[in-house]
């Protein structure tokens, strides 16, 4: 080795040094090559690179002279060209360095492509071109130039710059590994910043060493100022417990996932998923923990209200069953009572027959009251308002209230004699009640006392907190001596699908509370942990009488032919042989179209006594028919459904009535008697 080796290759020593730390700009360590070319070569060098789409790009010239620089630049500037030229098919192949000492026009020529090097001023007198290889791929070129003339490169000149070229080559190679890192980062970065999952980095104690935008928004806070926080400053008592397992489950290499409850700045709170796994220890970093986060709580309160719609549905149901079964019981309750009825008026009154016959009867009227109230609770929709004494509701309401109750609960119910009426929908206000006994039920698992108590009231403006209900009230207070509600319970317990207990729908209150809204009333709470709750039920008081009885018609109506249509041929029967005594002339049918057709031939029936709800046609429409070939036709309307439960179903007028099944005959008589004025044939 010469003793000019030894400066070379402690400059390609020092060139090297200089690539490492520009490794990550390919433009710099372009840069950095060719002015090391020029001060170990001499006396100009360039760089020529293949872009993206396979042509060359702008060539990086250095001259030490700026005007020559110029030159070369223009000379020697392939950009845009594909490497086709003979010199770089050469290199392509070869992968070996060309050398012009000195360069011939042609070579100039073909050096430059379409241009000269040797017009206008100084130009190219010799020429090494090195080829650049990265990963294995040609990418371009170093050209290294004399521009005196009578300039020559000797061998050891083309081996350095072959040498130089190759730093070159190692650098871009570095280069582009640092870009496409880059490249890599910023991937990951925009998918850690747009994925709708929190990611949070912890260091092995918990503290957050970078969050990504989503869970900051989880948060409440901008994620920047999350980190050097403690995650469990965001997690419940119950979080911070798991979280100290999950660090520790982290620490000893194993991956956990569980639920947990966040808090927001703001104290309100999401629920979400915490997956969370080890992150290996690395020369910089102690390791720690990856924590992805998914927000979950619009998936579980999708879930608790589909649970409850489904819960609804189940209770409509229900509803709709409890009225099917309650209507069709009362069609057999009328045939046994009234059956009962007739024979207690054919044997020795005292006689264990007529006994029998009348406890029946009494137990007709007592399956009637059970029936009604369930008929009013299962079909609300659709109920209509009715003038409700307050002592009648709770008497009838005993049964069914000591029932949802249990026998491990004493029901006591009291009301002053004076107690006024009420105009509601006894549906609904039936079902309020039972909703507050069954939520007393659920405040007194070992036990207790209901007390229902009724009182008339007299409120004056501004009385009653968050109303506008003034004048005459009945009062109702709903009190047990259950477990009681803390502060925050009561003041959510008339929110929609609030509840305290895994296996209640949170409907209880709130339907309580919607139906006194439409009614015209106000409901109160009072509660204390350990004092049993108190509701307070307000109703406006009329001075109406029962909408049940109807005033006797204004001129009295002579009935003998009476028409009886009844679906249920037994109930026909039993209508018939009731009236049969009274010394009625009687047609039964059980089929509407035919009873039309009887009337539309001829037919002229004084009394109409029709069931309400039949196939074909309902009661209300068949009396339409008829009356449109027999005006004015009273109708007694029989049905096991309530009128309330009935609803816009039927709309009586002065000629007409309902009947309730199951009734006896002195009841029907005395419809027919109330509806036409007269009293029965014989």
């Amino acid at each position: 080795m010469t003793a000019m080796a030894h400066p070379r290759r402690y400059a390609l020593a020092d060139l090297a040094l200089r690539l490492g730390q520009a490794s990550a700009d390919a433009r710099t360590v372009r840069e950095t090559v060719i002015r090391a070319a020029v001060d170990m070569v001499g006396d100009g060098a360039g760089v020529a690179l293949l872009d993206n789409d396979g042509c060359y790009d702008a060539m990086t010239v250095h001259h030490p002279d700026p005007a020559r620089r110029r030159l070369l630049a223009d000379a020697l500037d392939r950009r845009g060209m594909p490497p086709r030229d003979a010199h770089s098919t050469t290199m392509i192949a070869t992968r070996q360095p060309i050398v012009l000492s000195p360069v011939t026009p042609e070579q100039a020529t073909e050096l430059a492509g379409t241009r000269s090097v040797h017009e206008d001023g100084p130009g190219v007198h010799a020429a090494v071109l090195c080829p650049v290889v990265v990963d294995d791929a040609y990418a371009g070129y170093l050209i290294v130039a004399r521009t005196e003339p009578n300039g020559r490169y000797s061998a050891g000149d083309v081996e350095l710059a072959r040498d130089i070229a190759g730093e070159l080559s190692l650098g871009l190679s570095s280069a582009q590994s640092h870009e496409r890192l880059r490249a890599a980062e910023e991937r990951y970065r925009r998918v850690l910043e747009t994925i709708p999952e929190g990611v949070l980095q912890l260091d092995p104690d918990g503290m957050v060493t970078y969050a990504n935008e989503p869970v900051g928004v989880m948060l409440g806070l901008p994620s920047p100022q999350l980190a050097g926080l403690p995650m469990r400053g965001f997690l419940d008592d119950r979080g911070q417990a798991e979280l100290a397992k999950r660090l520790a489950e982290s620490r000893a290499g194993r991956a956990t996932v569980g639920a947990a409850q966040l808090i927001r700045a703001d104290g309100s709170r999401r629920r979400v998923r915490v997956s969370m796994v080890p992150q290996p220890e690395e020369p910089d970093s102690t390791g720690g923990s990856l924590c992805i986060i998914t927000d979950t709580t619009d998936q579980v309160d999708a879930r608790i209200l589909k649970r409850q719609l489904d819960h609804l549905r189940r209770l409509d149901s229900l509803g709709q069953l409890i009225g099917g079964i309650s209507h069709d019981f009362n069609n057999l309750l009328t045939v046994v009572a009234g059956s009962a009825e007739m024979i207690a008026s054919t044997v020795e009154p005292g006689s264990p027959e007529h006994q029998l016959a009348s406890d029946i009867v009494r137990a007709s009227a007592t399956g009637r009251s059970l029936t009604h109230q369930l008929l009013a609770f299962g079909r609300t929709a659709g109920n209509r308002p009715e003038v409700v004494p307050v002592p009648d509701l709770l008497n009838e309401m005993q049964a069914l209230l000591s029932r949802t109750l249990g026998e491990h609960i004493t029901l006591e119910i009291s009301f002053g004699p004076d107690s006024r009426p009420v105009r509601a929908e006894r549906g609904p206000l039936e079902q309020a009640l039972v909703n507050l006994a069954a939520n007393a039920r659920d405040a007194m698992p070992h036990g207790g006392v209901l007390r229902v108590t009724a009182s008339n009231l007299e409120l004056g403006a501004g009385d009653l907190a968050g109303t506008p209900l003034t004048g005459p009230v009945v009062h109702l207070a709903v009190s047990d001596t259950g477990v009681g509600m803390s502060d925050e319970t009561r003041r959510r317990a008339f929110k929609p699908f609030f509840t305290t207990r895994p296996t209640s729908a949170g409907l209880g209150l709130a339907t309580t509370a919607g139906i006194m809204r439409s009614m015209g009333g106000a409901i109160t709470l009072e509660s204390e942990p350990r004092m049993g709750t108190t509701v307070h039920l307000y109703l406006p008081a009329v001075d109406e009488t029962p909408d049940r009885e109807t005033a006797a018609p204004a001129v009295a109506t002579a009935v003998q032919d009476v028409l009886i249509v009844e679906d249920q041929p037994d109930v026909a029967r039993l209508v018939e042989r009731l009236l049969q005594p009274a010394g009625y002339s009687i047609t039964v049918s059980t089929d509407t179209r035919t009873a039309v057709e009887a009337v539309r031939n001829g037919a002229k029936p004084d009394l109409l006594i029709t069931d309400v709800v039949m196939p074909n046609m309902t009661g209300p429409e068949l009396a339409e028919a008829l009356r449109a070939h027999r005006p004015g036709l009273p109708v007694v309307y029989m049905s096991g459904y309530t009128a309330a439960a009935l609803g816009p179903q039927i709309q009586l007028d002065a000629n007409s009535v309902l009947l309730e099944k199951p009734f006896t005959r002195s009841g029907l008589l005395d419809a027919i008697q109330r509806l036409t004025g007269t009293l029965p044939p014989r």
